[in-house]
């Protein structure tokens, strides 16, 4: 039996579907710029831990950098703490909000008038109870302001 010759680019014994051979280094420099970046991005597990603690720092000082240029784009005045004026305001409104949640807890209702609340207004009773906190637990306040449509 003759064998036909193969021809040069079919290799026996090799998956078309493989991926192709690895190819000469690339000659320009920023051929081989792209190539060594490509291949520390392969390379992410090695020596991880050293990797991100750099990469901390790198994104920390980059992170700083960007904030000083906004706050001095925008006109905000920095503290000498490092908080803006904006994030001063945001946290006194937390604050208040947070007080505001715990006086409301306080704040007893009494079954019955949850309960009138519910059947007259056609409340749920988190809606009905919440309502009521809300008004100091006075139930005709509390449907008055809900009758009461805000300006």
């Amino acid at each position: 039996m003759a064998s036909e010759p193969q021809p040069p680019t079919i290799h026996e014994g090799v998956d078309p579907t493989d991926e192709p051979p690895a190819t000469a280094p690339p000659a320009s420099a920023e051929d081989r710029k792209a190539a060594a970046a490509l291949s520390s991005l392969d390379n992410q597990n090695d020596d991880s831990a050293a990797q991100t603690t750099n990469a901390k720092n790198i994104d920390q000082e980059a992170l700083a950098k960007a904030i000083s240029r906004l706050e001095l784009s925008s006109g905000t005045k920095v503290e000498p703490s490092g908080q803006s004026e904006n994030m001063k305001l945001f946290q006194e409104k937390r604050r208040q909000r947070r007080e505001e949640k715990e006086r409301l807890a306080k704040v007893k209702v009494d079954a019955a008038d949850v309960g009138l609340l519910i059947q007259e207004l056609e409340l749920s009773r988190t809606k009905a109870t919440d309502l009521l906190k809300a008004n100091d637990g006075d139930a005709v306040k509390a449907m008055r302001a809900f009758v009461t449509a805000p300006i």
